[in-house]
C-alpha cells in the first residue's frame, strides 16, 4: 500500500483519466479511428503509457511498454469478432486513488485503473460492455438456431420426393439456403454498437 502511495505522490502511477469528448480528436488513438467508414468515438481512457478507445466497432489500444519510452503497440478488437466477457467494475477503497474496470475481449484480459473522482463516467462505460457482452451472446444463440432450422429443413426435404431435375433442385436448395443463413447472419451478427453507447455513455 505504501509504495502504492509513494508512486501515486511521485507522479509514477499509471492511473487513467476519462477524456472529455471535446477532446477526443486530441488523442492519439483518434488518427487510427475508420473515420470515412462511419466510426466514430464514445469512450477514451487515456494514462501515461496506455489509451484506450471504446468506438461503436472495436476497442482501439494504444499500448505503451512504459511512461518513459516513446514505442508504442496499436490492437485493434472488434465487438463483432471478439466477444466481451467477464465484465467487472471495482470501486476505490478509503485509500485507494482508482477505481479499476475489468474485462475480457477475444480472451485477452483487461485491468485499467481510472481517477476515482471520474467513478460516474466509468459506471457508464461498465453498463455498456455488459450490455454488449449480453447482446453478442445472444445473437450467437440464436444464430445457431438459425444454422440448426436450416439442417432441420434440409433434411426434411430430402425425403420428400420432388419433381425436376437434381441440378434444378440442387441450386433451388442451395440459393434458400445461402439467402436464409445471409439473412440471419446479417439479422444476428451487429457490427456496429453505436445504439448502445448512445444509451449508456452521458458525457
Amino acid at each position: 500500500m505504501f509504495k502504492k502511495l509513494a508512486a501515486d505522490a511521485l507522479g509514477l502511477s499509471d492511473i487513467g483519466k476519462v477524456i472529455d469528448r471535446q477532446d477526443f480528436d486530441k488523442v492519439d488513438t483518434d488518427d487510427y479511428v475508420m473515420h470515412e467508414d462511419g466510426e466514430k468515438i464514445y469512450f477514451i481512457i487515456k494514462s501515461k503509457k496506455d489509451e484506450y478507445c471504446f468506438t461503436n466497432l472495436a476497442l482501439i489500444h494504444l499500448d505503451g511498454e512504459s511512461a518513459i519510452s516513446s514505442k508504442r503497440v496499436l490492437r485493434r478488437y472488434s465487438y463483432a469478432t471478439h466477444e466481451i466477457s467477464n465484465v467487472f467494475l471495482e470501486t476505490a477503497g478509503t485509500v485507494d486513488l482508482d477505481v479499476e474496470i475489468k474485462f475480457q475481449i477475444g480472451g485477452v484480459s483487461f485491468s485499467i485503473d481510472v481517477d476515482k473522482r471520474q467513478l460516474e463516467q466509468v459506471k457508464d462505460l461498465y453498463k455498456a460492455l455488459i450490455k454488449i457482452s449480453e447482446i453478442v451472446a445472444t445473437n450467437d444463440q440464436l444464430y445457431d438456431y438459425a444454422v440448426s432450422s436450416v439442417q432441420i429443413a434440409k433434411e426434411s426435404i430430402g425425403r420428400l420426393s420432388a419433381q425436376g431435375s437434381a441440378a434444378e433442385q440442387f441450386n433451388a436448395i442451395n440459393e434458400s439456403v445461402y439467402n436464409w443463413l445471409k439473412s440471419k447472419h446479417d439479422e444476428h451478427k451487429i457490427k456496429d454498437f453505436g445504439y448502445v453507447f448512445e444509451k449508456y455513455i452521458n458525457q
